[in-house]
């Protein structure tokens, strides 16, 4: 007698086999097929400029097109270690950023010439396989300027900055130069505290400008805006909105945004054409990289058109936002 039980349940066991060893197979190329990038931070993921990195790279891997690790808080005297190390593991993309050891990054660079690197650096790309990019949000930064220069009744604005380095000076001169637009007779009180993160020397710096007569605060930094709130004067944002955390205190933010730059650079290393360039542009706000967001419950009505009319015009190039370089000083 055949037992036919039995066989079909061999036939559906090798079906069942088959099928899982499809599936399997097919999770293996398309693990493949994702490209392997490694980040690596000085600070941690939620510092206002390494977040807007993280949340690029994140959007990729959450897509599916990349598998993404990051190690934060990376020391500057063992950035060149784990660089290495994430290079011998096989990750084809490294994203970081280099201010403060650019020569040891790059000696890295040119060890692993199959790598990819990514790296926010205030020089250019080196070839074969070292790339930079920065924060050119000088743009809608411009843009914070001519809010700021509207809404201040007292003339003098506020500037709070990090360190006077190329990625703050462009951000900071196209400001003043857009609340210079709408307000020739503005002047500026400005100052850099020399650390990337400490507030409450950022809201010390903050309340002496607003005690020599600032109205309006440029809040490059964190702690700027907890100034502005004790005193109940206005603040214009950078890098991330955080009129969610300052409502009735931020007029403006000038937003960065890194998805172009993230894509571009996984794009290339996944078709293999991946090589040295500047991705500066990619922040520009032609490619989406920029953007600009205000409290339109507390900006003028005429003053947001006028804001809009010159974004339309740079968005068309009838008008270019000079970059600035130079460290701004006050005026006053």
């Amino acid at each position: 007698m055949i037992d036919f039980t039995s066989r079909i349940g061999r036939r559906a066991l090798l079906a069942g086999a088959t099928a899982l060893t499809l599936v399997a197979t097919s999770g293996a190329a398309l693990a493949a097929d994702k490209v392997k990038v490694a980040a690596i931070f000085t600070l941690p993921v939620e510092q206002q400029w390494i977040s807007r990195i993280h949340k690029a790279l994140n959007t990729a891997a959450e897509r599916g097109d990349i598998e993404y690790v990051f190690s934060e808080n990376v020391s500057n005297t063992d950035y060149e270690r784990v660089m290495r190390e994430y290079a011998e593991a096989g990750h084809q993309l490294i994203v970081g950023e280099v201010f403060g050891l650019e020569r040891a990054a790059r000696k890295v660079a040119a060890d692993y010439p199959e790598t990819g690197f990514l790296m926010g650096s205030s020089f250019g790309p080196e070839a074969p396989n070292f790339s930079a990019f920065d924060n050119y949000i000088h743009e809608p930064s411009y843009l914070t300027g001519m809010i700021a220069g509207a809404a201040t009744e007292s003339n003098v604005i506020g500037m709070v900055g990090g360190y006077a380095i190329p990625e703050v000076n462009r951000l900071m001169n196209a400001f003043m130069e857009g609340a210079r637009e709408v307000n020739p007779e503005v002047k500026f009180l400005v100052n850099f505290i020399d650390s990337w993160y400490d507030p409450p020397k950022a809201k010390e710096s903050a309340f002496a400008m607003m005690d020599a007569g600032a109205d309006v605060m440029y809040a490059e930094r964190f702690g700027v805006s907890d100034a502005a709130v004790e005193r109940g004067v206005k603040a214009i944002g950078n890098v991330i909105d955080t009129s969610a955390d300052y409502p009735e205190t931020i007029l403006a933010s000038a937003i960065w945004h890194m998805e172009a730059t993230i894509d571009t650079a996984i794009a290339k290393v996944a078709d293999g054409s991946y090589e040295a360039a500047d991705y500066g542009i990619y922040s520009y706000m032609e490619h989406g990289g920029g953007s600009i967001v205000a409290d339109e419950a507390l900006v003028p009505a005429e003053v947001m058109e006028a804001v809009k009319a010159k974004e339309a015009e740079i968005l068309s190039g009838a008008f270019t936002v000079e970059v600035n370089d130079e460290a701004p000083v006050s005026d006053m």
